[in-house]
């Protein structure tokens, strides 16, 4: 017996799709920036949360919280970025207990080298597709269904 559901086979076609395009996207920049600059996505966006952040440093669990993985995985490769020389941990100024990740002058040169090659990217994989009213709906729709998310967990 199939499980039943309120969603129409529109709504089920529609997160479908988002999926295969968000995996096939995602794939491809990934390759990207993986070819061109030896720079694994998830360093990318590390490196793009902590250029965006006040002098260049986060706490350890916003960066975590920033992107969607658990702390444990953000501490690994926040290892392997320490090693490379993109960060660097450095005790938090106004909480002693507290670690903050801190982009390094090599971590923004990486960063500079390489937004082109990813906004690109993006560009070709992504914004020639849709116009912009349609990319202004698929922004309000998808913050939409995220915040009615964190509301539904406590977090909004």
């Amino acid at each position: 017996m199939a499980p039943t559901t309120s969603m129409t086979s529109t709504q089920l076609a529609a997160w479908r799709n988002l999926l295969r395009a968000h995996a096939e996207v995602v794939d491809r920049l990934s390759t990207e920036l993986a070819e061109t600059h030896d720079l694994p996505i998830s360093w990318y966006e590390v490196l793009l949360y902590l250029r965006e952040a006040p002098d260049g440093r986060l706490r350890m669990h916003e960066l975590a919280d920033s992107l969607l993985v658990s702390r444990s995985a953000a501490t690994r490769f926040i290892d392997r970025m320490e090693d490379a020389g993109l960060v660097t941990r450095q005790v938090c100024p106004s909480d002693r207990r507290g670690m903050d990740v801190v982009l390094t002058a090599e971590g923004r040169r990486i960063f500079s080298e390489a937004a082109p090659t990813h906004l690109a990217g993006i560009e070709r994989h992504f914004a020639a597709h849709v116009d912009e009213d349609e990319a202004r709906v698929l922004a309000d729709v998808l913050e939409r269904i995220a915040e009615a998310v964190r509301a539904d967990n406590g977090d909004g």
